[in-house]
């Protein structure tokens, strides 16, 4: 939880919009508050609620959809920590994966697979939570946030907060300013695939990125020489 804490913060604008959001949105408030538990995902809810007096069912879903793909790459990434947890955990933990926990737990290849558990559902309950009270807060003082805040600024900021402590090297780098250049050129795509489109361009360049350092780095290649060898050598 000290972890979320700071990752969250960032997040607190988005909340507070979506909030306002729900109030001025064609569904009832009810139900639109209820999307905090039904999708539970800050992109696909303000999708939802903000093109509710405009489209059908299908296109609502289709959209919400769309904009979610990017979690396809994050259980990828997840598979092989996910395989030895037990079955409970399979079908609750990725209720709770969102962008800022999975950028959490991704990062902490030291933990044992117990305690990786806890981690995730600690980081993912804290967001879930944390999430529920700022909407709420959002739909009660709603005409008291600034008109800067909305719906340009406030994904921005949260996203760009998550992406800061996840870039700790050279392919991160690349991966982040070709993704952001990508997904800047792709914005006028239908259904907000440009984010997609941007994602997949960011892990591209950074493999590409990773690959062509690993190839040009001595230390990285693989040693072949028996180990009494190397001890006579010595």
């Amino acid at each position: 939880m000290r972890d979320s804490v700071p990752i969250f913060i960032p997040a607190i604008p988005f909340a507070l919009v979506l909030g306002v959001a729900i109030t001025e949105s064609a569904l009832p408030a009810p139900i639109g508050w209820s999307t905090n538990f039904v999708i539970f995902a800050g992109a696909a809810q303000l999708a939802t609620v903000t093109l509710a007096a405009t489209a059908t069912w299908l296109t609502l879903v289709t959209t919400a959809a769309v904009i979610n793909l990017r979690h396809v790459m994050y259980s990828a990434a997840l598979a092989p920590r996910f395989g030895p947890q037990p079955q409970w955990f399979r079908w609750l933990g990725p209720y709770v994966l969102i962008d800022q926990v999975f950028a959490l737990v991704n990062q902490r290849d030291d933990l044992d697979d117990d305690t990786w558990r806890r981690y995730f559902l600690s980081c993912g309950f804290f967001f879930l939570v944390g999430w529920n009270i700022t909407v709420t807060l959002g739909m009660v003082v709603g005409s008291e946030i600034p008109e800067s805040w909305r719906l340009g600024v406030a994904p921005a900021v949260m996203f760009t907060g998550m992406v800061v402590i996840g870039i700790s090297n050279r392919p991160g780098i690349v991966a982040a300013v070709v993704g952001a250049g990508v997904t800047l050129l792709a914005l006028e795509l239908p259904h907000n695939s440009g984010l997609l489109v941007g994602a997949l361009a960011g892990v591209v360049t950074a493999y590409l990125a990773e690959t062509m350092m690993n190839r040009h780095n001595p230390n990285d290649e693989p040693d072949d020489e028996p180990d009494d060898v190397k001890l006579h050598i010595r």
